[in-house]
């Protein structure tokens, strides 16, 4: 039997001090949502736009240090409407990001399926955020098999009958370059899935503000972590990352920066709740104990 103990680890402070206290190249993968720009006030403070990038960007630094070389940071945010235009906060980020050093690998759309209704004279509702992937190196974990998705009905029929072109590479018309080979798809029960992620907005958590669904860091800990791995959330909040991390079996790492969410999420974690689990993973056993701290 193979004994691993994972860890919990809290920390209440601004996450610009207290990821000091994180070893170098320590941390597997970081998903976390800052307040955005002016918003959150009554809970955060709230960073104007013009002060965000230079606010946020000791905090990058600092991940980038913690973030293991083959790590990966998805860092959730999106720009605000400001007098009928889009801020250009985001952008401005990225690029002076990449000056520090991060590789802006990717980015994710999540599609928040039961998004406030509303009416503006010049747009229409937001529908959906960014999920931005940045990482160290070009080489970096990811185990894409762990989020495959069903292959989908249009399969049965499509797949039934191939014709000579379905078998052979089919270059596209338009000259771009790109093709398929559709037989590929025959005796496919799964397939991988886009870049964007289809939820539903946290609708049960009333003590936070921004909480989001725990399919969100559910699905990246699949992607880019295996278990014994440690997830951080430098803006822990309600602890959605933390207590999704602590599930799948993974270390994990939270900052709080407000008494009261760290409090609550600490209450999540009570010692006396933490069990001992036995998966079994290719006919052995591994047992997993936790420990939990806090500062």
């Amino acid at each position: 039997m193979n004994k691993v103990e994972l860890k919990t680890d809290l920390y209440l402070g601004d996450c610009r001090r207290e990821l000091g206290k994180i070893p170098d190249n320590f941390v597997d993968l970081i998903v976390t949502s800052p307040p955005y720009a002016d918003q959150r006030q009554s809970t955060y403070g709230g960073v104007c736009v013009d002060e965000y990038v230079e606010w946020f960007l000791p905090i990058s630094k600092e991940l980038h240090r913690v973030l293991k070389p083959t790590g990966t940071f998805i860092l959730n945010i999106k720009e605000k409407v400001v007098e009928g235009e889009r801020s250009t906060y985001v952008m401005e980020l990225i690029l002076e990001m990449r000056k520090q050093g991060w590789l802006w690998t990717e980015e994710f759309i999540w599609h928040k399926k039961n998004c406030f209704p509303g009416k503006w004279s010049n747009r229409f509702r937001d529908a959906w955020e960014r999920l931005l992937q940045f990482n160290k190196n070009k080489k970096f974990n990811m185990y894409q098999d762990a989020v495959k998705i069903p292959i989908g009905d249009w399969a049965k029929d499509r797949l039934k009958n191939l014709s000579l072109t379905d078998k052979i590479r089919d270059n596209a018309r338009n000259g771009s370059g790109f093709g398929k080979n559709v037989s590929n798809w025959v005796g496919k029960e799964t397939v991988y899935p886009t870049n964007v992620i289809h939820l539903a907005t946290e609708c049960n958590n009333k003590n936070h503000s921004a909480a989001f669904p725990r399919e969100l860091p559910e699905w990246f800990i699949k992607l880019f972590t295996q278990e014994g791995d440690t997830v951080l959330d430098p803006f822990m909040g309600s602890g959605t990352t933390v207590e999704v991390a602590n599930r799948m079996n993974r270390n994990s790492i939270g900052v709080e920066i407000l008494p009261q969410y760290y409090e609550e999420v600490k209450n999540k974690f009570n010692p006396t709740l933490f069990h001992t689990i036995k998966p079994i993973i290719n006919n052995e056993t591994t047992e997993y104990q936790r420990s939990y701290a806090v500062y």
